[in-house]
């Protein structure tokens, strides 16, 4: 899509940031403005009963402005970044057909980088050759699966620990699939995404105040009944602590509390320091991003910020 073509096409905005930065008020108050409906951009919203932990948007909030892609999958369903794109791309559609604004929020940067960008031409999911690893992981077991993932793909291995199960066996499907590595692959870009896209980025301007905010919730989310939450999920037969939903931030350490493996205090300072790393990575994403209008944390400040560049 050349320049003069992308300007035909019909706006959507990214509002992106690290954890308590402020988004869901700015959307809050952006809908009020313009004529936008939200798609979510979050790996941890799809979850049903996964409200407290994620900081879900409130039913009041839910009512003023209603999120796509909230509420989609139950914890023990597996969504890939290939799934969102194709769930995205499908609510975009819709949303600019009906003559509104999609508005994507969201702290998961690899998808907003996958729907902008394309995804890279990995190969559907075999059954028959994961169970084949499976079986071969049942014989020398996941940590010599991980080796054997070294020899074949040294930088994915680096990259995936050798307890992420999920990620160990699609790097291992990929390779048995297509004869090529997740890494090769990778490099690939798919068709990247064909709207004029304004791009925007909330982060607090102090360290400080980012480090309070991720602590602060994480008392408020323990107050509104997280244990509680958490222990619903740990009651259940289908899940464990390695699916991907329970790995989210906040849910692993509560799980390892509530299984007997660290006591309370332990659990607080292990989900207030894993909140913090993950706001980190996102602010380190967000810095490498071109393209970004950046934004101050002050709600009035942001949102006019974000009218006057749409007015452009």
């Amino acid at each position: 899509m050349t320049e003069s073509t992308k300007y035909l096409c019909p706006p959507v905005i990214f509002l992106m940031g690290a954890t308590t930065s402020g988004k869901t008020a700015l959307t809050m108050a952006l809908c009020q403005k313009l004529p936008l409906e939200v798609i979510s951009v979050d790996s941890a919203l799809i979850y049903r009963g996964m409200d407290i932990g994620t900081a879900k948007p409130s039913a009041e909030e839910l009512a003023i402005s209603p999120h796509r892609l909230i509420n989609i999958r139950d914890p023990a369903e597996v969504y890939s970044a290939a799934n969102f794109c194709r769930d995205a791309i499908n609510a975009i559609a819709e949303i600019t057909a009906a003559g509104r604004i999609p508005l994507l929020v969201g702290g998961t940067m690899f998808y907003f980088k996958a729907l902008l960008e394309g995804l890279s031409p990995l190969p559907s999911a075999d059954p028959e050759v994961r169970t084949r690893i499976e079986r071969k992981a049942a014989v020398i077991g996941w940590g010599g699966l991980h080796r054997k993932l070294q020899q074949i793909d040294p930088i994915a291995a680096k990259r995936i620990h050798p307890h992420d199960l999920q990620r160990l066996l699609r790097a291992l499907e990929v390779f048995f699939v297509s004869g090529n590595t997740l890494t090769e692959l990778i490099k690939i870009s798919g068709e990247a995404l064909a709207y004029r896209v304004h791009q925007f980025a909330i982060a607090p301007l102090e360290r400080a105040l980012l480090h309070h905010r991720i602590e602060q919730r994480f008392h408020q989310i323990l107050a509104a009944g997280f244990e509680h939450e958490v222990g619903m999920l740990f009651s259940r037969v289908d899940l464990h602590k390695d699916m991907p939903s329970i790995r989210c931030v906040g849910y692993r350490q509560m799980w390892s509390y509530i299984a007997g493996e660290i006591d309370y205090d332990d659990m607080v300072f292990r989900g207030i320091c894993t909140t913090r790393q993950l706001a980190k990575r996102q602010i380190t994403w967000l810095r490498c991003w071109p393209g970004i209008h950046w934004l101050d944390s002050n709600l009035t400040v942001a949102l006019n910020s974000i009218l006057q560049v749409l007015s452009v």
